[in-house]
Parts: C-alpha cells; sequence; structure tokens
C-alpha cells in the first residue's frame, strides 16, 4: 500500500507534507516514516520556536527552495505539523527526503 499522498499532497501549486519532529537530536536528519509523517530530528530545543526554524532550514536545503516558500500550516506547537512547501512537487519533496528502500 503505497502512504505517500498522505504523506505529501500537491493542491494549487504547493505542497502539503506531514511531518513529525523529534526536537533536541543530536543533528538534523530525516529517519524515515513514522505513521503517516516523515519523522524528521532537528537539532534544535523547542523553545521559542527554535526547532521550527531549524525544521524549516532544512527542508528549504533538501528541497533546494528559499526558506520563505515554507510555512507551517498546522502545528507550530506539536510535534505533529502540516508544512506548506511552495514551487516543489509531492514527488520531488518525498525524493529529497526518503531515501530509496533497498539502497544502502
Amino acid at each position: 500500500m503505497d502512504i505517500r499522498p498522505a504523506i505529501a499532497s500537491e493542491s494549487e501549486g504547493r505542497v502539503t507534507l506531514r511531518v513529525y519532529i523529534q526536537p533536541k537530536a543530536a543533528h538534523t536528519e530525516c529517519v524515515g516514516l513514522h505513521g503517516d509523517a516523515v519523522k524528521i530530528r532537528v537539532a534544535a530545543p523547542p523553545i521559542d520556536g527554535l526547532a521550527n526554524e531549524e525544521l524549516i532550514r532544512f527542508l528549504a536545503e533538501r528541497c533546494e527552495i528559499p526558506r520563505r516558500r515554507i510555512s507551517i500550516q498546522v502545528g507550530a506547537t506539536s510535534r505533529q505539523k502540516q508544512v506548506n512547501l511552495a514551487g516543489v512537487s509531492a514527488e520531488w519533496v518525498l525524493a529529497r527526503l526518503i531515501p530509496p528502500r533497498g539502497k544502502g
């Protein structure tokens, strides 16, 4: 069963990505899936929006888009978030975040 549509959906020129974050990690990285979300460890504490800023910085770098094209739509104070990314496709975002199975 393909759960990618539940993780990243496209509408009106933007992607809505479901993310589960783990703050205060040793370094920022995408570690795979967590239910119907992409799990990202962020190297920032969940204080004063620092973890959200680090999440946006990481997504912008990995997806090769400016930070201004990324916004947290739902869950700014939660580990479970919905993030909007403008100017990319769901396929592009998932390919940049989740490594293909069987590689390594």
